[in-house]
């Protein structure tokens, strides 16, 4: 079988292998540890860390759709002291790159968070929350316009001392233009697709299924909706480093995502019902590009005929 070279550089970052896990779906990978072979991966992406701690929003804040979940977890975290003290020790020695997923509900929170956590021994790359539907206050305010979230990553990008990358909402018109001024702010990378916003309702009781009323739709029905969006960006941007997240299950939804442009791709909802889902998909993806004849999985990356 073909020999296939794995490594991948997401802009500033060389990655052992192009698989990652994506935020608020693997803890903080400790907790994985005993299920899952988390020195395999390319990387890992933290739940998202705050200057405070946060206990998030109230329950049910979470439940099952027929293709995926829903989530109003609404940034639930340890706060930035305590991730560096009692959650960065473990992360140092895994064996993957660390990327912390980090948001605030201020201009200046996140510029701080930004700054404070990039000088943590042992961090890779930030990746920038401007997408969470789940809170009033975290980001999405300036993750809709192209000019506030332009300026933010500006600001953010100046503080800190690692790449910085921006995770984008897919609940826009125009996922380009945000990209874009992402893009000429310094973004190291662009991290796309968040939650698209949902409902569940219990017709037996009336009620909503969820204590926010909305929540996040993940899992495999959102994969149509990222590879489009991993695909228009890419489109505009081909120099763009990527990260791909959406109803990732599989080694040929990797190829697939890799295929539309991503440089990287991140297992999220699938790790709730399979807790080495990632590890399997790395396996796939290497598999897949072996029996291709692909002894490079960048080969891969924007090689889609259309």
């Amino acid at each position: 079988m073909t020999a296939v070279d794995m490594a991948v550089t997401m802009g500033a970052l060389a990655l052992k292998n192009p698989v990652m896990t994506a935020s608020g779906t693997f803890g903080y990978a400790a907790e994985f540890a005993d299920v899952c072979d988390v020195g395999a991966l390319g990387g890992v992406v933290t739940k998202g860390i705050s200057l405070q701690p946060r206990a998030g929003n109230p329950v049910p804040r979470i439940c099952e759709t027929a293709a995926g979940m829903l989530n109003s977890i609404g940034l639930a975290n340890v706060g930035l002291e305590a991730f560096a003290a009692d959650k960065m020790p473990y992360l140092r020695s895994c064996g993957a790159a660390v990327v912390v997923n980090f948001f605030g509900e201020t201009e200046s929170e996140y510029v701080e968070c930004a700054a404070r956590l990039s000088e943590i021994p042992g961090v890779a790359a930030l990746e920038m929350n401007i997408s969470c539907p789940n809170v009033h206050k975290g980001g999405i305010e300036f993750g809709r316009d192209p000019q506030a979230a332009g300026r933010l990553v500006r600001e953010c990008v100046a503080a800190a001392r690692v790449p910085v990358w921006v995770k984008l909402t897919p609940n826009v018109t125009d996922v380009v233009a945000l990209a874009g001024a992402c893009l000429e702010s310094g973004a190291g990378g662009l991290s796309l697709i968040n939650t698209l916003r949902g409902m569940a309702i219990d017709a037996r009781t009336r009620r909503p299924r969820l204590a926010t009323k909305f929540g996040g739709l993940s899992g495999p029905a959102i994969k149509p909706v990222a590879l489009r969006m991993v695909f228009e960006v890419h489109r505009a941007f081909p120099d763009a480093p990527i990260s791909a997240i959406g109803g990732l299950q599989s080694g040929e939804d990797a190829a697939e995502f890799m295929l539309a442009g991503a440089t990287t791709l991140q297992v999220g909802t699938q790790n709730f019902v399979e807790p080495d889902a990632a590890v399997r998909v790395l396996r796939e993806l290497r598999d897949f590009c072996a029996a291709g004849g692909v002894t490079r999985v960048l080969d891969l990356r924007g090689a889609l005929q259309a």
